[in-house]
């Protein structure tokens, strides 16, 4: 990161680069020179900042902050190997010698300057030396036999059978790359006899390796970023799941469900949220899986305020985003998020009014094709326990969001005897003659059945532009969670503080020039970035925010400049910006400056 001072502004700027992006073009004159020369500056300057990200995710998963020392060999090998890096002892002794008595935060970057990831020559290398009769393949025993030399420094019981069943690639991954532990001290532990595996399966296990987040702590885990978690756990951990749905209001604001978490007893747990797409859309484009989601995980407490912030899903795979850690028996405040960024009204010509209802031979309403396709998509997006049945809960928050209203248990008696159910619970048949009788009862109108369908995210061309369906899952290792959806409204001051917190505490922190008592707080990821302004003062404050000169980006506010009113000793949410196409470049650059 670059801090640019201009009297009293600052700006921000954070370059990304695509992956693998590499320039294909040479010039001769001298002004391809200087550009050159400038682009190299900026990717060493990119670089920089990604080796010192990458450092501090790495210190901040074995110590809780950068300021805490290193006390031990023991610590220093676990957070080097934390780092990607795979020391021999020899190593851990040329850096922590008979006088030292501990390391700090900069004495460990020094380290991994010096000390190089492992390199692919390194590590086909070492499948030679396990490939003991050469045969272009190894085998578990052979794996074991090589880990658990004195050379590895893996202890024998770091390889005890597990109930997790990993993919035969990332044992041999982690194995190989010294990543050795999980977060917190745990060791990582390979499993069943594993099928061969060949040189090239080899490298594009390690090469692949699921984290792609800047500053994501690598664990034992990472099957969850390469989308077969729950393959790994339905059998052995206790699993959980939800489904629940982000809305528009014409006001901009942004409603979901909101759960509860229910854990008996303290777990090791896994949870992710994703957008999903419908059953009968699978293969065609769904514009809101490209929408940004996230869980923010609270602690019930007697009043909301005391709710503490346990943490939220930072860590990314495509459009999953997931967190795993360690909580305590209770009842917990699942808070889904998205930051507006992607999800927002949009401005398009309806050439057509969509056609719901038409006559049938017999002279009887009855529902077009695509309207029963509509139909189908909003009871898989009220089917919440994902059942193929709507109980009296889901199709009470249905009626919530598209009338208001409640129905009780003698009108859900009376829908029950009238309509096609099973087990008590309403069938995707009964749903669509329910809404087939409303509108024969009403001669045809179609009013109603347009709110519906427009309460529910569809536009007149019948296309679902304003709702985001999602999908959450929750793994417990040693108890069996349950989670619960409570309401389906604007999640407002709870969220907010929730985020702010969060921002606070991991992010960076600057105070305005020539105001020490208004301080900006930046949280950077490789998916998002979110700025709060906190207010120490005893009057309000007005905050102007100049983005026009980032690249690629888009904001929650959907302006490059606007201002903002802080209230006295306060904070609030400044933006959050996200990258406009995430296969290319993308620079923030905010100017913040005071305007009263």
């Amino acid at each position: 990161m670059q801090i640019k001072e201009a009297g009293s502004k600052y700006v921000c700027i954070i370059h990304r680069m695509a992956s693998g992006q590499e320039s294909n073009a040479s010039f001769c004159s001298e002004q391809a020179a200087a550009s050159e020369s400038s682009h190299a500056k900026r990717s060493h300057n990119y670089e920089e900042e990604i080796f010192y990200r990458n450092c501090r995710a790495a210190y901040l998963a074995i110590f809780k902050s950068s300021l805490e020392n290193i006390k031990s060999k023991e610590q220093l090998c676990l957070v080097l190997q934390q780092a990607g890096r795979n020391p021999s002892w020899q190593t851990i002794n040329k850096y922590w010698t008979l006088q030292t008595t501990s390391l700090n935060f900069d004495d460990f970057c020094f380290i991994l300057k010096k000390e190089p990831p492992v390199q692919k020559t390194e590590l086909l290398k070492t499948f030679a030396k396990m490939d003991a009769n050469n045969d272009g393949y190894i085998l578990h025993g052979e794996l074991r036999n090589v880990l658990t030399t004195e050379d590895c420094d893996l202890r024998v019981e770091e390889l005890a059978m597990v109930l997790l069943l990993w993919t035969d690639c990332y044992q041999l991954g982690f194995g190989l790359t010294g990543i050795l532990r999980l977060q917190g001290g745990e060791s990582i532990k390979l499993i069943r006899p594993q099928s061969q595996m060949n040189p090239d399966g080899f490298w594009v296990a390690l090469e692949d390796f699921p984290v792609d987040m800047v500053g994501a702590p690598v664990n034992a885990l990472a099957d969850l970023w390469n989308e077969e978690m729950t393959r790994a756990v339905d059998t052995e951990w206790h699993c959980a799941y939800s489904k629940g749905c982000f809305f528009l209001e014409d006001n901009n604001e942004i409603v979901s469900h909101k759960y509860k978490l229910f854990l008996p007893q303290r777990s090791t747990v896994c949870i992710t949220i994703k957008p999903v797409c419908f059953s009968q859309m699978e293969g065609k484009c769904s514009p809101w899986l490209t929408v940004d989601t996230a869980l923010y995980i609270l602690k019930e407490t007697e009043t909301e305020e005391k709710q503490k912030v346990v943490n939220f899903t930072e860590l990314r795979n495509k459009e999953t985003f997931g967190w795993r850690g360690e909580l305590g028996a209770g009842v917990y405040w699942i808070i889904p998020f998205t930051t507006g960024c992607r999800f927002k009204k949009m401005k398009k010509q309806i050439a057509k009014e969509a056609k719901l209802i038409y006559e049938d031979g017999k002279g009887c309403l009855a529902l077009t094709k695509e309207f029963r396709a509509a139909l189908s998509e909003i009871f898989e997006m009220i089917d919440l326990d994902g059942n193929g049945f709507l109980n009296l809960e889901e199709y009470n928050f249905f009626e919530m969001r598209t009338s208001g209203e409640m129905c009780d248990e003698e009108a859900w008696v009376i829908c029950k005897q009238n309509f096609e159910t099973k087990n008590n619970e309403l069938t995707k048949q009964g749903f669509m003659d329910l809404n087939l009788m409303e509108a024969s009862d009403r001669g045809g109108d179609l009013s109603d059945l347009w709110i519906t369908l427009m309460s529910m995210g569809y536009n007149k061309a019948m296309e679902l532009t304003e709702a985001c369906p999602f999908s959450i899952h929750i793994y417990a290792e040693k108890c069996k969670p349950k989670i619960k959806p409570v309401s389906l409204e604007t999640s407002g001051r709870q969220l907010n503080k929730a985020i702010c917190m969060n921002v606070v505490n991991k992010g960076d922190a600057k105070p305005m020039d020539n105001s020490e008592n208004i301080i900006i707080y930046t949280y950077r990821s490789d998916a998002r970035i979110t700025s709060v302004i906190e207010n120490k003062t005893e009057g309000k404050t007005i905050i102007h925010l100049n983005n026009e000169k980032s690249k690629n980006c888009v904001n929650n506010r959907g302006l490059n400049a606007f201002a903002i009113e802080v209230a006295p000793r306060s904070m609030m949410v400044c933006q959050h910006v996200m990258p406009l196409n995430e296969q290319e470049e993308w620079i923030y650059n905010c100017v913040y400056s005071i305007l009263s």
